[in-house]
């Protein structure tokens, strides 16, 4: 495959100490991998246990392995993974770490003191509160658990739907995250880290535990719309007028939910570096986003409710999401590192495997996609014009450019066919170093090539 290269070294421009952005000459960065792999991967589950979830919890467990298949296809292998799964139940408890509101409700959806407070949720065939499967050093598998890895997930994943209606899943994570004793031993210092959640509900992380007051005095009935109500705010301004909305974000400042910034920060701050992070969502569509006016449970006057922004018949028949516009926020936060699909999709192979190319990305991914890449030459085939460029986090100002490989180059960059790494392409292309000495563990290869239409 012929390449052809464009832009030099000294045409190099650091816009950016912090961002390390890079631009040569026309090109674009269109991937960005560590030079040395960090193999070490993290992936944490926020999953929505309350009623109605027994379904979607089900479609994630059985689609999980698409996700460890995606995974599978990088360099070496199936990188060394803690797995963890916690519950968006944190009861009637808030940020601000003051005593729990009083109890709300029996049975399904009952909301008590600090709920399942971002505990790992332990599995029948694992021996930790968490999913270890790592590299021996000696091309086998260390891991925790019995059976199948697909069966170990399934194990901690299907959490039931019996959990708090008041789902508070960015709460959750960092409660499970932030030095929790509980779930010592699952992250590790140095590995990259993924988040993912699964909801039909939108976020409703309460920043004060007075959100739960059943007075309804000045709060409205204790439905969830009040999540809606104090944790996002739209055109028209008025949540409880009926009617379509547009123009939907986090409500900011909020009295009682707490904002989305915060928890994007705490991801960021907890691995110092924002490329060690990756943030999925199976969530509900943020748009449209409407209110209506309808009875509550066991009757009375019409109240405002949220409208569904999805809807799909799966094997329990008719299933609603709430538009995710909180979480949506939150992915956004991470651009370049996320990815939304929607759980009104009732089959989620597709979704799992898009989350598993995203995590391969994290973990350092050299598939090009050519769709929007300029083609150089007129043999088969897309053949794009690509330039490789090494840069430290300690001497951004002095990036290194790496030649394309000619005959008897040691230290140079190929392009090239491999349908194993790359399966999910429809050339299979990627890029492929061959370096003559060790680079720094700081250094970031940025691939930059020329698009199609720029």
């Amino acid at each position: 495959m012929r390449t052809l290269i464009i832009g030099l070294a000294s045409t190099i421009t650091v816009v950016s100490c912090t961002s390390h952005d890079v631009i040569v000459g026309t090109l674009q960065d269109v991937t960005t991998l560590k030079a040395i792999p960090n193999r070490e991967l993290d992936v944490l589950f926020v999953i929505d246990n309350s009623p109605s979830m027994a379904e979607e919890q089900a479609s994630l467990a059985r689609n999980f392995p698409r996700m460890i298949d995606v995974l599978q296809t990088l360099d070496d292998g199936l990188p060394d993974l803690h797995i963890g799964v916690i519950t968006s139940d944190m009861g009637t408890s808030g940020a601000s770490g003051t005593a729990p509101a009083a109890p709300i409700g029996n049975g399904p959806g009952a909301c008590q003191s600090f709920g399942d407070n971002g505990r790992l949720v332990p599995g029948a065939q694992v021996t930790d509160r968490f999913i270890s499967d790592v590299s021996d050093g000696h091309g086998g598998r260390t891991v925790n658990y019995s059976g199948a890895l697909r069966d170990a997930f399934a194990s901690v994943a299907l959490v039931g739907d019996q959990g708090c209606g008041f789902e508070q899943h960015l709460h959750a994570m960092r409660t499970a995250l932030d030095n929790n004793p509980l779930n010592a031993g699952f992250l590790r210092p140095e590995a990259n880290l993924a988040v993912v959640i699964l909801a039909d509900e939108d976020d409703c992380s309460a920043s004060d535990p007075t959100f739960f007051d059943p007075s309804g005095s000045t709060l409205g009935p204790l439905q969830s719309f009040r999540c809606f109500r104090f944790g996002v705010q739209c055109l028209p301004d008025d949540p409880t007028n009926p009617g379509v909305k547009s123009g939907c974000a986090p409500r900011v400042p909020a009295t009682y939910i707490s904002d989305v910034q915060p928890f994007t920060d705490f991801l960021i701050t907890l691995k110092g570096d924002p490329r060690k992070v990756m943030v999925a969502g199976i969530v509900g569509d943020p748009a449209p986003v409407a209110v209506a006016l309808a009875s509550p449970p066991g009757g009375g006057s019409p109240i405002p409710v949220l409208q569904a922004s999805c809807v799909f018949t799966g094997t329990n028949g008719t299933q609603t999401a709430d538009p995710g516009v909180r979480i949506a926020t939150f992915l956004d936060g991470f651009p370049g590192r996320s990815k939304r699909t929607s759980i009104c999709d009732p089959d989620l192979t597709g979704a799992l495997a898009e989350i598993g190319h995203s995590t391969k990305q994290l973990v350092g991914d050299p598939c090009l996609d050519t769709t929007n890449l300029a083609d150089s030459s007129s043999a088969p085939g897309i053949q794009p014009a690509c330039e490789v460029v090494d840069i430290r986090d300690s001497a951004p100002d002095a990036p290194t450019s790496l030649p394309p490989c000619v005959a008897g180059a040691t230290d140079c960059f190929e392009i090239v066919n491999d349908a194993a790494a790359c399966p999910a392409t429809a050339d299979h292309t990627r890029v492929r170093m061959h370096r003559a000495a060790a680079v720094s563990d700081d250094t970031w290869t940025h691939v930059r090539c020329q698009l199609a239409n720029p």
